[in-house]
């Protein structure tokens, strides 16, 4: 029994204006649009056997809040003459550059048009080879808990547990690392980004339902009613959905 992380999901006011920047910020394609719903993904993209993660962004009538999301995306880049370049290119594309308190930092910190940060980071080895998203980031309170959570939930392979952080990634060594950052605060806000997971072949998604109820997720009602995925939170109330594979 296993389940796989699949989306980035985001929230938006305007998910075609927020699906486009990404797409161009990734270097992807707008795969999919519908009212509401515009699906962001790389060349050859298969959710349901998926090797990496991709981007869907969902209208939502709620403006973002001021409060600094807990769920974020570090974008790679391979020298710093890239970095420059990149950070230029979303800069022409409408991102803003935004102060989370990172001091003087080697990566930038830039919000989406709707105000959701993220990081290009400086060039770093151990990203060389995820693609243009390094990394999901997770604020949390106890990484060694989340890691003790997200290990079982998930079939990506845990690479590190401090204080500080826990890391995962995808068991074939491919797309972005899951990372959980020991960050001050608690989370007081819905998220803004989640994480879509998906069962693996075979797999039965009420049983995988199951299975992360008793690792500690709950259940979440956001008033979604009658639909085909599951909406739970993790034990420092993130919100992910479980999707089915039909």
């Amino acid at each position: 029994m296993s389940l796989r992380p699949v989306l980035v999901n985001m929230k938006a006011l305007d998910d075609s204006a927020v699906g486009h920047f990404w797409a161009e910020a990734l270097g992807w394609r707008v795969a999919g649009e519908e009212p509401g719903a515009t699906a962001v993904q790389p060349l050859g993209f298969d959710w349901l056997d998926p090797v990496t993660v991709c981007v869907d962004v969902i209208a939502v009538p709620e403006p973002r809040t001021t409060t600094k999301n807990r769920v974020h995306l570090d974008l790679a880049t391979t020298s710093t003459a890239h970095q420059a370049e990149l950070v230029a290119r979303l800069r022409a594309l409408g991102a803003t550059p935004v102060q989370v308190g990172q001091g003087d930092v080697p990566w930038t910190v830039l919000s989406d048009p709707e105000g959701n940060e993220f990081c290009v980071l400086e060039p770093r080895e151990v990203y060389r080879d995820t693609g243009p998203i390094a990394a999901v980031v997770v604020d949390c309170v106890d990484p060694r808990a989340m890691a003790r959570f997200w290990d079982e939930a998930v079939d990506w392979t845990l690479h590190e547990v401090t204080d500080d952080q826990a890391v995962l990634r995808s068991a074939k060594g491919i797309g972005p690392y899951l990372e959980f950052l020991r960050t001050p605060g608690v989370k007081t806000v819905p998220d803004r980004v989640h994480l879509d997971l998906v069962p693996a072949p075979g797999d039965d998604k009420a049983a995988e339902v199951a299975r992360l109820r008793a690792l500690g997720a709950t259940d979440l009602d956001l008033g979604q009613g009658d639909v085909p995925w599951t909406c739970l939170t993790d034990p420092e109330g993130h919100e992910f959905c479980v999707l089915a594979r039909s």
